[in-house]
């Protein structure tokens, strides 16, 4: 067993390579207004090295970092009134904490919540006048339960439940919140209720009831019109996620009928008489405005690649998050240029992504490939198996990829069966044989690498972060003489531990994915935890995790590790001080470094 210490082979001396500087380039994300103070922005930003939020006065141009903490802070929300920032307050990335509110402009961070304890995050919405607040909490003892607090005062509970929940949105008006729940147990697919501040309901809006089909909501937001009942909801019944407006007094929902393909979802306009319209589609998105007067649906113009975020502002312009495989994402509008442009070091360019269809045992699996310009296979090639697991790779600017490409690796990404952005029931294929549906869409795509000539199959890496993880320690012990190195980062190793050590949202998750805990499907856990295979693996592993992570504890890390020290198994591993990854730049490229020197040694 090796104990790394963060210094590898090769890792000092000469100019700082490309593949660093990707990693620290200042950038920025896009910026949250406040709706009734709009020239008031919050936004987050690594510029000093670690992932900080950061106010910005558009009037007078002065940006404030607001937030200075040794692991970073991420989660912050602007009150609409642009008086005040609310960030929460964890500690080293455990996920578990309070709400802190500080001035805009600067001043003494303070509890923004008297009487409650420190919980995990359940959702929040601010009042537009920031004297109401609706707070949501997950606790292990309590399960969900969701707050409204007025001017100050003490919080009132008006919602309590053992499954997860959360705060959707409060109404322009502040007279209406929406909910999602899972109170039906299917953590994968909400629910909706709307209630008054007193807690009493007003309507209810639920597609996992009475069909064969198990189908989710999701809250996209009120209208911004005092007065409106009409909420923008996302819905599932044509097989993808989708807009539609319930209107919460009446109870009529209007199908937007948008007809795009892929996945699609909105967000109002500032006057409420348009939606800005997402569109996710083969691992590209797009931007549509969609008017309600005359149902036009007209194109947003932005570049072939990927819209990580976008807002429309009061002038009708619109701010978008874009990147593409070969660019670093960039702030624009349509209204011409960049929105922030932080100074310093520019990230280099990459190479773009290539579209490969494989079919597999589930139907036809997107891969997005890399590899470096001009190279021809068979090349050494990295499987970078994103997280989630309801989350896909896009063509979007990643610098982990970009730094195995710069060091003459192909990088192969699979949006396996539960990757969003091509059907429900893509996405819900998982369930039962939890890893293993995913793992066989993974070898399918390996299998077309080799075939084709692009991958050398003696220096096949299977490499992954959170999910990704999880199915590269599960990969090497049921697939054991395909892959030559396992690289796992913040992975879950031993489920039947991870579940009972982890945060309660992610049990219930858990529950749903698996049809039960633990003790009530012993089989479908045993079957699906990477520990199960521990003694097959041959490939040398590499793990990294962090010590205070909720989602994948460090418990469940340590069972599996003693595991392989126990065989004699080649392997090392990482352990560093923050929750599920890290804010801090250099402990990123620190960890990029060990992984490459890992498969270095070993692929030789």
């Amino acid at each position: 067993m090796t104990e790394s210490n963060g210094a590898p082979r090769g890792a000092g001396g000469g100019s700082m390579p490309d593949w660093e500087k990707r990693f620290r380039a200042p950038r920025v994300s896009l910026p949250d207004w406040a709706e009734d103070a709009p020239d008031r922005s919050l936004f987050v930003s690594n510029a000093t090295g670690t992932y900080e939020l950061y106010a910005w006065d558009r009037a007078t141009g002065e940006q404030r970092r607001a937030t200075d903490r040794p692991n970073g802070t991420t989660d912050g929300v602007l009150s609409p009134d642009g008086e005040s920032i609310w960030w929460f307050s964890d500690k080293d990335g455990d996920e578990f904490g309070v709400w802190l509110r500080q001035p805009f402009g600067g001043g003494e961070d303070v509890p923004a919540v008297d009487g409650l304890e420190a919980s995990y995050p359940a959702g929040l919405a601010i009042g537009r006048d920031g004297s109401t607040a609706v707070v949501g909490r997950s606790t292990d003892e309590d399960g969900t339960t969701i707050h409204v607090v007025r001017d100050g005062g003490a919080p009132r509970e008006i919602y309590r439940h053992r499954e997860s929940a959360g705060v959707g949105d409060l109404s322009h008006d502040g007279t209406l919140i929406a909910i999602e729940h899972t109170e039906h147990g299917d953590a994968m697919h909400s629910a909706l209720r709307v209630v008054r501040p007193d807690g009493t309901t007003v309507a209810e809006l639920d597609d996992t009831k009475g069909g064969s089909q198990e189908l989710g909501l999701e809250v996209l937001g009120f209208a911004p019109v005092d007065g409106d009942t009409r909420l923008l909801v996302g819905h599932q019944r044509r097989g993808r996620w989708e807009p539609m407006v319930w209107d919460v007094a009446s109870g009529e929902e209007t199908d937007l009928a948008l007809y795009l393909p892929g996945d699609v979802s909105a967000e109002w306009y500032p006057d409420g008489s348009a939606l800005l319209v997402a569109h996710s589609f083969e691992a590209r998105s797009d931007l549509w405005r969609y008017e309600f007067g005359s149902s036009a649906l007209t194109r947003v113009e932005t570049p072939p690649g990927t819209v990580s975020g976008a807002t429309a502002r009061p002038d009708g312009s619109v701010e978008y998050l874009w990147s593409s495989a070969a660019e670093p994402s960039v702030v624009r509008s349509t209204s011409g240029g960049v929105v922030l442009d932080p100074p310093g070091l520019k990230a280099p360019v990459s190479v773009p992504v290539e579209d490969v269809w494989v079919e597999g045992p589930g139907g036809r699996i997107h891969a997005l490939v890399q590899k470096p310009a001009g190279a021809t296979g068979p090349l050494p090639t990295v499987f970078e198996v994103h997280g989630g697991p309801t989350w896909h790779d896009s063509d979007s600017f990643a610098a982990g990829p970009a730094a195995w490409v710069d060091h003459g690796y192909a990088v192969v990404r699979v949006n396996y069966r539960g990757s969003t952005g091509y059907g429900r029931e893509w996405t819900d294929a998982l369930k039962h044989r939890v890893g293993l549906i995913e793992l066989e869409d993974v070898s399918a795509v390996r299998e077309w690498a080799v075939s084709s000539g692009l991958a050398d199959p003696d220096r096949l890496v299977l490499a992954g972060g959170s999910w990704g993880g999880y199915l590269t320690l599960l990969g090497v012990g049921t697939q054991p003489d395909v892959w030559a190195v396992g690289l796992a980062a913040v992975p879950v190793a031993d489920y039947v531990t991870a579940y009972h050590d982890e945060m309660e949202a992610l049990k219930a998750l858990d529950r749903t994915l698996f049809g039960g805990t633990p003790e009530e499907v012993p089989d479908r856990f045993t079957a699906s935890s990477p520990l199960t295979y521990v003694d097959e693996v041959k490939a040398p592993v590499y793990i990294s995790a962090g010590v205070n992570d909720p989602r994948c504890p460090i418990r469940q890390i340590d069972n599996y590790v003693d595991q392989l020290v126990a065989r004699g198994a080649t392997h090392e591993v990482y352990r560093y001080d923050a929750g599920h990854g890290s804010l801090v730049v250099e402990e990123r490229i620190k960890q990029v470094r060990l992984e490459l020197d890992f498969a270095a040694r070993h692929l030789s």
